[in-house]
Order: structure tokens, then C-alpha cells, then sequence
């Protein structure tokens, strides 16, 4: 033992996914480690996030896809349990 820190494997910074340069940090859509130069930043949004070119390319700057999908997934339960409650609803009216 000489008493001093060891390090494991690599600790350094990720690489980009796309150049391989050093990471700054992941895409918002794909969670890829990206660098400055291979990202965008997103528009029409409250907070800025960056997004690879490669999702970029795909998709587009705009990340209201994506709160569309989390707003469905929370109304489609609540719709559901609203058919469910009306149905027994009627059931014991009768």
C-alpha cells in the first residue's frame, strides 16, 4: 500500500458520441455524451437543453414531442378511470 489515491479504470471525461472530443454533457432526447460543438440548444422552451445533431437531424430543436408523450401518458390513466368511475356510476343508480 503507498497511501495514496488509486485510480480504477478511466476516470476521465466521457468522449462525444459524435467527434470523440471530450463530453459536456448528455443530449436531452438520446442521452449521449455530446461536446459543445456537436449539439444545439432547444427552442420554444421555458429551459434550455442541448440536443445532438444526430437527434437534431431527426427531430428537430423542439422538444414538444416529447412533453406530448409525458402529457398522454398522465391523461390516458385519467381518462380511463373517469370511463371507469362514470360506468359503476350508472350501475348503482339502478
Amino acid at each position: 500500500m503507498t497511501g495514496q489515491l488509486r485510480t480504477v479504470g478511466d476516470d476521465g471525461p466521457a468522449p462525444c458520441a459524435l467527434c470523440g472530443g471530450e463530453a459536456a454533457g448528455p443530449c436531452a432526447r438520446c442521452r449521449s455524451p455530446v461536446c459543445g460543438d456537436c449539439c444545439v440548444l432547444t427552442e420554444g422552451t421555458a429551459k434550455l437543453w442541448a440536443i445532438c445533431l444526430r437527434c437534431e437531424r431527426r427531430g428537430g430543436r423542439s422538444l414538444s414531442r416529447s412533453w406530448s408523450l409525458v402529457g398522454a401518458w398522465l391523461l390516458v390513466p385519467l381518462l380511463g378511470l373517469a370511463v371507469v368511475v362514470a360506468v359503476i356510476e350508472l350501475v348503482l343508480r339502478r
